[in-house]
């Protein structure tokens, strides 16, 4: 039996360490004792009410039967001196020795003012004298008598154990009640977090595509579900891309590493010359090279992209990093024969890191250029429109595609019209890592040809001293 009331009473004790099931308790309590409170109010309201009323009242009498005749006091008082036990009244001369009414005595206590007040008093019935607790007033007569009426309260002890009684049946079912609504409501909360672990389980074992339900976007799980379901969108989409940048590492890497390897096997094996034998290792180096570029450049987005480089921000000067971009990279323009215009209509100064707008600046004309055939252009423009500056390089190549602006800027990717062009195709990756890094805004549009614009916002009034844009810090 003992073995059996044990079992019961573990898995009992047991849900009341559940947090649900606390809270359920402490909502009861509290609206067990806002019901205990509330009662208490209307028991005292409706007590000061009563005693209030029944003072107003002997007042009002002692008032008219001290405005009669001294011939007829003794009789309004012999008719206001009721035997039921409920009203009182008595004339007493200056010594308090009763001339007429049901009161033994003058009492002690009470002061011929015209003001109730409670007091204990002898009544003199016909089957004997009482002590009883009454309301009171006493007022001087015109000859030195004085008159007291008054009125028992045990009509409010009467109506205090009517709120007592009500108090007493209503407490306990509003308690049950309270509890009842308590637990449906932990219930429910408990319910869910439990949907919620077991769905969480599933994530953590690798179900990425597992999501929280959202039953009502009002709700606060609901926002709260919303938020971790937006969370696990970003996480499946940059578990995605980190799989496909393995794969495209690998087959980025594969290729030079291949012709590095066959390059020295031919070497070792034909070489006649040292000369040839140089030849060969040169073009491993070459190689090589190409694959320590590939990584040097992941390494430096993954820089970026964790914020390691915003010590470097300052006011600076667009139009001028700009300007020593295209200076650089007019000769190459020249070998291409490809025309490189410039147009810097503002010198208003933005907040960031010089060398990497230069960089971000450096690689859109560089694209521009690789991908402009000859007799193009290639245009470079800085200028003010609202509240930004805005960096814009367009070209009159073949463009990108609508379907493909966003996907040129994830690392590797390369559009088909590019695919025969030296690269690996992390130049807009890492422009869009250095515009995320700043808060700016990247715009890829068609022309003709291709236009790319960085449009950064111009410092808030005020927040001077080198601070960042405020969509920096989001």
């Amino acid at each position: 039996m003992c073995a059996v009331q044990g079992l019961f009473f573990v898995p009992m004790f047991s849900q009341f360490r559940s947090t649900s099931i606390r809270w359920a308790l402490a909502i009861g309590c509290a609206f067990f004792l806002c019901i205990a409170v509330l009662f208490g109010f209307v028991y005292w309201q409706a007590t000061v009410y009563l005693t209030q009323h029944f003072d107003r009242l002997i007042e009002k009498q002692a008032s008219t039967v001290a405005a009669l005749p001294p011939g007829d006091w003794n009789g309004a008082v012999r008719e206001r001196a009721d035997s039921d036990r409920v009203a009182s009244a008595g004339i007493f001369d200056a010594a308090g020795r009763r001339i007429s009414g049901n009161i033994a005595g003058f009492p002690s206590n009470l002061v011929p003012d015209g003001v109730a007040a409670g007091v204990t008093i002898t009544r003199v019935d016909p089957d004997g004298p009482h002590t009883q607790l009454i309301r009171a007033v006493a007022v001087k007569l015109g000859n030195g008598e004085r008159l007291v009426v008054g009125r028992s309260i045990q009509e409010d002890d009467a109506f205090a154990k009517i709120i007592e009684r009500a108090l007493a049946l209503s407490l306990l079912p509003a308690l049950a009640l309270a509890m009842l609504a308590g637990a449906l409501l932990s219930r429910g909360a408990r319910q869910r977090i439990e949907d919620w672990t077991a769905l969480v389980g599933q994530i953590y074992a690798g179900n990425l595509q597992q999501r929280l339900p959202v039953i009502a976007h009002d709700e606060p799980f609901d926002k709260l579900s919303a938020i971790i379901n937006g969370m696990l969108d970003h996480i499946e989409q940059l578990v995605g891309q980190l799989a496909n940048v393995g794969n495209d590492i690998a087959h980025d890497l594969r290729t030079p590493l291949t012709r590095v390897r066959a390059t020295l096997e031919r070497a070792r094996e034909n070489a006649q010359t040292v000369e040839e034998l140089r030849g060969a290792t040169d073009r491993a180096i070459n190689g090589l090279d190409q694959s320590l570029n590939v990584i040097t450049a992941l390494l430096r987005i993954a820089a970026i992209e964790h914020g390691r480089r915003t010590t470097g921000f300052a006011d600076i000067d667009l139009a001028e990093i700009a300007g020593t971009a295209v200076e650089l990279y007019d000769p190459f323009a020249d070998n291409r024969h490809v025309q490189l215009d410039t147009d810097f209509r503002s010198a208003l100064p933005i907040v960031g890191d010089r060398d990497l707008l230069f960089e971000a600046a450096a690689n859109l004309i560089d694209n521009a250029i690789k991908f402009t055939p000859e007799g193009g252009k290639v245009s470079v423009a800085v200028f003010r429109n609202s509240n930004d500056v805005v960096l814009q390089v367009s070209d009159t190549g073949p463009g990108i595609g609508e379907a493909e602006r966003e996907a040129v800027t994830r690392r590797f990717y390369r559009a088909d019209k590019s695919r025969r062009a030296p690269g690996a195709g992390l130049g807009l990756s890492l422009v869009a890592a250095i515009v995320k890094l700043h808060g700016f805004r990247l715009d890829i549009r068609g022309g003709p040809g291709c236009i790319i614009e960085i449009a950064c916002p111009l410092p808030v009034a005020g927040g001077a001293d080198g601070k960042r844009n405020q969509s920096v810090a989001e």
